[in-house]
C-alpha cells in the first residue's frame, strides 16, 4: 500500500456476523461435557453450557481471516482421552484441525496440510467434508472432479498424525452430496452423490443431458494398500440432494438414507432399497400439489435405538425411522423390516440441526436468532405414521401422496435463544434517546421471522431488589462481620440529614442498631479491619469496633474535620481540613497505630486511595492522594520512607475520586497495578503504576458524562472490575479472552453510589442508591458490550427511515412467492373449508402459506421505546400497519417535506406489480403518498402516481421528490391526485439505479452493475446532467453515502467497500453557473467525459447493505458505519495523521508475517482482504487487534520492527483507535 494515498481508513467490527453457516457438537475440552462449534462466516464460535439448564453461553470466539466452508468433528480412534479434534475446510487450499486448550480458552492448530490452490474454485476441494465415525480418516471434495482421502492416525506419544492425501479423482464429474458411512472396524467408506456430465457437454441437442442419471458411490479405503476404489454404484432418484449416514457395525445396518424432492430413500450395498414419501401440509391455504426437499437432517444415536430427523423448506421435522428384524429374543437380526416417517414438530428452518446429550436440539436458523430446544417427549403413536410399505420404491411410479395436518406436538419446548441479526437489510443511526451516544437501528430477518432491532452500546443489568430509604441516600458500603463469613452482613448508608443508616443481610433486610457504628453521624468509609473488627470513618474521628463489642475511638484535632479517607483490611488513611494527611496501621495485637508524622498538602485533598493488600505481604505500598491543585501524588507508606513522595501527575480538573487495583494486562501478561481516577469534569483516566518505584506512567482517559465521577471496585463474571459514575454508570474490566481493559455504560439509570455486595442469591452483585432508593443489582453478561432488543415485525423488510422529526420508524416489508393477507382470508372462509383446515397457526413458526407468484406486502410504523402490547407474549408490536394490495411489492420508502406544501412532510412508498426475479419482469409501479397524522403513529393514504417502471429509490431533494426509476431519474412535485413530473433525465446510467445521495444539487446514483455515477441538478435550467463516472463495474448493493462534497462511499455483492472521489477540477467546472459547458462534454469510451478515482478498497467478506457517516461515541470523529448481509456491523475510521497510518501499516505488515499467531485456516492475509481486487487505502484494525494477543516476546520483537516503540505504546494506540470511534 503506498503511502502515497491521500486517503487512509482503519476497518474495525464491532458487531461479527451472526449468520451460522454450520454447528457441530464434541467434546471439544476432553471433559464429559459438550460444547457446541459454530462457523459464522470467518469466525469460530464455540458455546458451552451455562449455569441455567438450557442455556448455552459463548466461551471463545475467534476470527480466521478465511472463509469457513465445511466443519466435521471426529475422535481419534483408540486414544484413552475423550477428546474431539475439529476439521475445517476453507477457502485457504488447505486442511486444518484444530484442538480447544481449555486451560488457555484458544484454539490450537494441529496441522495444515496443502492441497490445492486458495480461493473457492470448482475443481479445488473444500466445498464437501466427511469424516470416518471411527475418526480413522476424512474425505474432502470439490464441486467437480476431485477428491482427498486423509488418513487420521496417532503416534508412540498419542499425537494426532495425517498422511499424504490420497486421491479419488473422477473428471467431468459433479458432486452434490458427501456422508461417511458408519461400518464399525472395517476399511472406511464414503458415499457421495454424483452426476456424470461427460455425454452431456457433448451433445448439442441436450437429450443427453435431460437423459443423465445421479449416482451413488461408495470409495473405499484401503488402510492395507493405502489407496482408494470406487467399490459400488447404484441409480438414484435424480433429484436426491442430501445424504444421510446410518448407523454400522453392532449398532445398525449401516448404510445411508438419500433425500430428494417429496421422497427419502434407505440405500445401501446389501440391502434392498426403501422408500417413504415426505407427507405434505394439508390446508385450506396449502397447495396440494407442492412437493417439498430436505434442507437439513441428523442422525441421534442412543444406546439401543437410533432415529432421524429431517427438516423440510417448511420448517417441518419428520422423525425417521428403520424398523428391525428381531428374533425371538428380541434383538435386531440386522435385516431392515421397513422404513417409517412420523411429522414430529415445526421449527424454523435451519442450516445445520444439533441434538446434545444434555438432551437439547439446537436449531441454527436460516434467518433470525438461533434457537435451543428441550426435549419432551420422543414416545411414537400411530397417527400420521406413515410406512415404506406404503410406497413403491421407484419415486416415477405412480401413487397417492400422503398428508399432514401441521400444528404443536408438545414433543419440544423452546428453552433459550442466542440473538442474531441475520440478514440485516437496513441500518440508520439516531441518538432517539438523547444520550451521550447515539443507538443503531436495523432489520432484519424474513417472513414472519423478522425484527425492528435497536442496538445500543452498554451492558445489561438485572434489578434483583428495590427499597425506598427514610431519606436521601449519599453514600452507601457494605461489610462481613468476620474475614471467614462468605457473604456481606451489613449495609451502611449515609442519608442527607448526616446520619447514618445500617441495615443487616439476612432472610430479609432489615435496619439494625446495636452494631457498634456510630448513626448520628454522616459515615465516611466503612471497613472489615482486621479479622473480625469493623472501622467507621466520620467527619469527627475513626470508630474502631472490636469483637466483643468495645469501641476504640480516635478524634479528628480541635477545630479540624476528616474530608477523606481510604482504608483496607490493614491500613486507615484519613486527609483533614488543614490540609494534613494521617496514616495508619493495624498493628501485632490488632490495634490501630497513627504513623507519628504527617504529611501536610499544599492544596485541599479531595480523595485518597490504598488499594487492597496484595496476596502474601502486610500492607498496600502506595497510597494516592488527589488535590484541589489538579494533581495526584503517589506516596510510599513502607515503614522505613513512610509518606515519601514517589511520583505525581497534572491532570486536567480537579479529581473526585481515586482508587489502586490490580487487572488483567495485556502488555505484561499478568496483573498489573493501576491507579483509577475520575475527575470533576467527567473524564476518566487509567494510569499504571510501576510497583516498585511509584512512577505513573500510560494514562488512558475516556469522557463518561459532564458530572464528576465517583469511582468504587466490584466483581463482575469472577473477576475485580472498576464500576465509575457519571452522568450514567460505567463498567471496566478486562475481557476475558483478550484481557484488553474495556470501560463499557450499564443500561441502568444514573447513580448516586454503588459498591459491592456478595449474597447467598446474588454472589457478585452491586448495592446502589439513587434518591430515596436502595437498589440491588446484577450485571447479566460481559460476552457482548451490545444491548439487542427487537420488535417482531409482518413481512420481510426492505427499507426503512425515520420521522424527520419524532422518534418513529417506517419500515416497508415484502414477501415473494407469500399469499397476501386479503387472499389467506378469503381462503379461510371458502365453502370447501373442512374441520381443522382452517387452522391459523403461529407465522413465526409455521410461516406464511406460500403461492406462487402472489406477493405480500405492507408499511408498518414503528415505535422503539414502545411499552409490551401484548401481555400473554410479552412481546411489542408496531404501532400501525397498512396493508397494499395482493401482488403489490413495496421496494423503495423515503421521507420528503414539500416546499409548496409549507414545508408539510409526507411518507412516499414505492411499490412494483406483478415483479419477477427472473427473468425480471414487471408491469410497472406506483408511488404511494401518506400524511403522518396522530403525531406520525398512523399513517393516512391520500393517492398514489402511476409509473412506467418500479420506482427503486426515493429521496428528498431541494423541496421536492427524487425518484430513481429504471435508468432514469425524475423530479415530483406535491399534486392534489397525484404527484406532478418536474423534470426528467433519460438513461443516467446503463442499466438500473439502486441508490442515490445528494448534497446540495449534487447527486450520486448508485447502478446496479456499473458503480456510480455523478449528477448535478441545474436549477435555472431544470436540468439533470451527469459529469462523472467509474470507469470499473460495482455491483452495489446499498445507496452511496457523501463523506464529503466530491467522495462517495458504497459497497458491492462481493463484499467489498470502496471510496471514489471526483476530481477537484471536474468539481469546480460543474459548480460553476449555467449547463451549456457540461453539455458540450463529449462522450469517452461509452461514459462520461471525466472518471472518478478509486481512494479506499477493502474486502469485509460480507454483502454492505447501508453505508453511513455517522459518530458512536461522545467527541469521537466521524467514521463510516456499514451493516452487512450476515449481520456485520463493522466502521471504517480515518486516519488524521501519516505518522500513524505508517505506525499502523508496519504494524499490519510485521503481524501478516508474524508466525506465532498466524491465520488459522492457513489463509493469506493480504489475499484474504484484497480477494476481487487489490486492497487500497485501509489497514485492517482487527488484524493489528490480535497484536495484544501475542506472546510477550513476539510482541517485543514486532515493537523493535516499529522503530523501536515499547510494547505498551502500540497497545495504547490500538486502543485508542478503537475508544475514540467506537466501543
Amino acid at each position: 500500500m503506498a503511502t502515497t494515498s491521500s486517503m487512509f481508513m482503519y476497518s474495525l467490527t464491532i458487531k461479527p456476523p451472526t449468520a451460522i453457516t454450520q454447528a457441530v457438537q464434541g467434546q471439544f475440552s476432553g471433559t464429559k461435557e459438550q460444547q457446541l462449534i459454530t462457523a459464522c462466516g470467518s469466525y469460530l464460535t464455540l458455546y458451552r453450557p451455562g449455569s441455567t439448564l438450557g442455556s448455552f453461553n459463548p466461551a471463545l470466539s475467534r476470527n480466521v481471516f478465511g472463509i469457513i466452508r465445511t466443519l466435521s468433528a471426529f475422535r481419534l480412534s483408540g486414544t484413552a482421552k475423550d477428546i474431539d479434534f475439529l476439521i475445517v475446510g476453507s477457502d485457504s487450499g488447505r486442511i486444518t484441525i484444530l484442538e480447544y486448550k481449555p486451560e488457555k480458552n484458544t484454539f490450537k492448530r494441529v496441522h495444515l496440510e496443502t492441497f490445492g490452490k486458495s480461493g473457492i474454485r470448482r475443481v479445488v476441494p473444500g466445498q464437501y467434508l466427511a469424516t470416518d465415525p471411527k475418526g480413522r480418516a476424512c474425505m474432502m471434495a470439490s464441486v467437480e472432479k476431485n477428491k482427498i482421502v486423509y488418513v487420521l492416525n496417532r503416534n508412540a506419544q498419542a499425537e494426532l498424525t495425517i498422511s499424504s492425501p490420497l486421491e479419488a479423482h473422477k473428471p467431468q464429474t459433479l458432486v452434490f452430496a458427501l456422508v461417511g458411512l458408519d461400518v464399525g472396524y472395517e476399511n472406511p467408506i464414503f458415499a457421495a452423490l454424483e452426476v456424470d456430465y461427460s455425454e452431456s457437454e457433448q451433445d448439442p441437442t441436450g437429450q443427453a443431458y435431460l437423459e443423465v442419471e445421479k449416482q451413488l458411490v461408495y470409495y473405499e479405503l484401503d488402510l492395507g494398500l493405502n489407496h482408494v476404489v470406487r467399490k459400488w454404484t447404484d441409480v438414484v432418484d435424480r433429484t436426491a440432494n442430501m445424504l444421510l449416514q446410518v448407523p454400522g457395525g453392532s449398532d445398525g445396518p449401516s448404510g445411508v438414507l438419500v433425500c430428494g424432492e417429496e421422497s427419502i430413500t434407505y440405500r445401501h450395498s446389501n440391502q434392498d432399497p426403501l422408500r417413504v414419501d415426505i407427507p405434505r401440509r394439508q390446508g385450506a391455504t396449502e397447495d396440494p400439489g407442492r412437493k417439498r426437499y430436505i434442507v437439513a437432517g441428523l442422525m441421534h444415536k442412543m444406546r439401543d435405538d437410533f432415529f432421524f430427523l429431517v427438516q423440510t423448506e417448511d420448517g417441518d421435522l419428520f422423525k425417521v425411522k428403520l424398523q428391525m428384524v428381531k428374533d425371538e429374543n428380541e434383538k435386531s437380526t440386522g435385516e431392515i423390516r421397513c422404513l417409517t416417517i412420523k411429522y414430529f414438530e415445526t421449527v424454523p428452518v435451519a442450516t445445520s440441526i444439533v441434538i446434545l446429550r444434555s438432551g437439547f436440539l439446537f436449531v441454527a436458523t436460516e434467518t433470525g436468532k438461533q434457537l435451543f430446544y428441550a426435549f419432551e417427549d420422543l414416545s411414537e403413536g400411530p397417527e400420521d405414521t406413515y410406512t415404506s410399505d406404503d410406497f413403491p420404491v421407484d419415486p416415477r411410479e405412480p401413487h397417492e401422496p400422503v398428508y399432514f395436518r401441521p400444528g404443536p406436538r408438545g414433543n419440544i419446548f423452546h428453552s433459550s435463544t442466542i440473538d442474531s441479526m441475520n440478514p440485516v437489510t437496513d441500518c440508520k443511526v439516531a441518538n432517539l434517546l438523547h444520550e451521550d451516544a447515539p443507538q443503531i437501528y436495523t432489520i432484519s430477518g424474513t417472513g414472519a421471522r423478522s425484527n425492528f432491532n435497536m442496538l445500543k452500546h452498554g451492558l445489561g443489568v438485572d434489578e434483583f431488589a428495590e427499597s425506598a430509604l427514610p431519606g436521601v441516600a449519599q453514600a452507601v458500603w457494605t461489610t462481613k462481620k468476620a474475614r471467614s463469613d462468605p457473604y456481606d452482613s451489613y449495609i451502611i448508608l449515609t442519608i442527607s440529614n448526616n446520619q447514618t443508616f445500617v441495615l443487616s443481610l439476612g432472610a430479609n433486610i432489615e435496619e439494625v442498631t446495636d452494631t457498634g457504628f456510630l448513626t448520628s453521624v454522616p459515615t465516611l468509609a466503612v471497613q472489615l479491619l482486621g479479622d473480625d473488627a469493623l472501622l467507621q470513618v466520620h467527619p469527627r474521628g475513626i470508630r474502631h469496633i472490636l469483637p466483643d463489642g468495645k469501641v476504640n475511638e480516635w478524634g479528628a484535632p480541635q477545630h479540624r474535620t476528616i474530608v477523606a479517607a481510604t482504608t483496607n483490611e490493614h491500613q486507615v488513611a484519613i486527609a483533614l481540613s488543614s490540609g494534613e494527611v494521617v496514616y495508619f496501621e493495624v498493628d501485632n495485637e490488632g490495634n490501630l497505630a497513627e504513623y507519628q508524622e504527617r504529611r501536610e498538602m499544599a492544596a485541599t485533598v479531595t480523595c485518597l486511595s490504598l488499594g487492597e493488600v496484595p496476596p502474601g505481604r502486610i500492607r498496600s505500598e502506595f497510597l494516592a492522594v488527589g488535590c484541589a491543585d489538579s494533581t495526584v501524588r503517589i506516596f510510599s507508606v513502607d515503614p522505613e520512607n513512610c509518606l515519601e513522595d514517589k511520583s505525581v501527575q497534572a491532570l486536567t480538573a480537579v479529581p473526585s475520586a481515586l482508587h489502586i487495583m490490580p487487572m488483567a494486562d495485556t502488555s505484561s501478561g499478568g496483573q498489573t497495578l493501576f491507579l483509577h481516577i475520575g475527575l470533576h469534569s467527567g473524564v476518566y483516566l487509567r494510569v499504571m503504576i510501576d510497583e516498585v518505584t511509584g512512577d505513573l506512567s500510560d494514562t488512558r482517559t475516556r469522557f463518561l458524562g459532564p458530572q464528576p465521577v465517583k469511582l468504587s471496585q466490584v466483581s463482575a463474571n469472577g473477576q475485580p472490575a472498576i464500576l465509575a459514575l457519571s452522568s450514567q454508570p460505567w463498567l471496566g474490566y478486562a475481557e476475558r479472552e483478550t484481557h484488553v481493559f474495556k470501560l463499557t455504560p450499564l443500561n441502568y439509570r444514573q447513580l448516586e453510589w454503588g459498591w459491592n455486595l456478595r449474597m447467598s442469591a446474588i454472589p457478585e452483585g452491586i448495592v446502589a442508591i439513587t434518591g430515596d432508593s436502595l437498589r440491588i443489582l446484577t450485571v447479566e453478561s460481559l460476552t457482548s458490550n451490545l444491548l439487542h432488543e427487537s420488535i417482531p415485525l409482518t413481512y420481510t423488510p426492505r427499507h426503512f427511515v425515520k420521522h424527520p422529526h419524532l422518534p418513529l420508524f417506517y419500515v416497508i416489508e415484502a414477501d415473494n412467492n407469500t399469499m397476501a393477507q386479503d387472499t389467506r382470508t378469503k381462503l379461510l372462509s371458502g365453502p370447501n373449508v373442512v374441520n381443522g383446515d382452517a387452522n391459523v397457526l403461529p407465522p413465526e413458526t409455521f410461516g406464511y402459506p406460500r403461492g406462487k407468484g402472489h406477493w405480500a406486502s405492507c408499511v408498518e410504523v414503528v415505535d422503539p421505546f414502545i411499552q409490551i402490547t401484548d401481555p400473554t407474549t410479552e412481546t411489542k408490536a408496531p404501532l400501525f400497519t397498512e396493508h397494499f394490495e395482493p401482488n403489490e411489492a413495496a421496494i423503495s420508502v423515503g421521507t420528503v417535506t414539500f416546499a409548496s406544501k409549507d414545508e408539510e412532510a409526507f411518507l412516499v412508498v414505492g411499490t412494483g406489480v406483478q415483479m419477477t426475479a427472473s427473468p425480471p419482469s414487471d408491469k410497472g409501479g406506483y408511488i404511494h403518498l401518506f400524511r403522518f397524522v396522530d403525531e406520525g403513529r398512523k399513517l393516512e393514504w391520500m393517492h398514489k402516481s402511476k409509473t412506467e417502471a418500479p420506482p427503486r429509490v426515493l429521496q428528498a431533494f431541494q423541496g421536492r421528490l427524487l425518484v430513481g426509476m429504471g435508468r432514469d431519474l425524475r423530479i415530483y412535485d406535491f399534486g392534489v391526485k397525484q404527484l406532478l413530473r418536474k423534470t426528467q433525465a433519460m438513461n443516467v446510467v446503463p442499466n438500473l439505479i439502486v441508490g442515490l445521495a445528494t448534497q446540495g444539487f449534487r447527486i450520486v446514483c448508485a447502478d446496479i452493475q456499473e458503480s456510480v455515477m455523478y449528477c448535478v441538478y441545474k436549477y435555472q435550467e431544470n436540468s439533470i446532467v451527469k459529469f462523472c463516472d467509474d470507469s470499473i463495474a460495482r455491483w452495489n448493493t446499498c445507496s452511496p453515502v457523501m463523506v464529503d462534497y466530491d467522495t462517495a462511499a458504497a459497497g458491492d455483492k462481493f463484499g467489498n467497500i470502496w471510496f471514489v472521489r471526483c476530481p477537484k477540477a471536474v468539481s469546480d467546472l460543474v459548480d460553476e453557473e449555467g449547463s451549456t459547458h457540461l453539455a458540450m462534454q463529449r462522450e469517452y469510451l461509452q461514459g462520461t467525459e471525466h472518471r472518478v478515482e478509486l481512494m479506499v478498497h477493502f474486502c469485509v467478506h460480507d454483502i454492505p447493505t447501508s453505508v453511513h457517516k455517522t459518530s458512536l461515541v461522545p467527541g469521537g470523529r466521524d467514521v463510516v458505519l456499514w451493516s452487512g448481509l450476515q449481520g456485520t456491523l463493522g466502521i471504517l475510521v480515518p486516519f488524521v495523521s501519516r505518522e500513524d497510518v505508517e505506525l499502523f501499516q508496519q504494524l499490519q505488515s510485521e503481524m501478516r508475517k508474524n508466525e506465532a499467531e498466524p491465520p488459522l485456516a492457513g489463509r493469506d492475509h493480504l489475499a484474504y482482504r484484497s480477494y476481487y481486487a487489490a486492497e487500497k487505502g485501509c489497514i485492517d484494525g482487527d488484524l493489528c487487534e490480535r497484536f495484544v494477543m501475542l506472546p510477550r516476546e513476539k510482541k517485543e520483537a514486532i515493537a523493535v520492527e516499529l522503530d523501536n516503540r515499547s510494547v505498551r505504546e502500540i497497545e495504547r494506540k490500538i486502543a485508542d483507535f478503537r475508544t475514540r470511534a467506537a466501543f
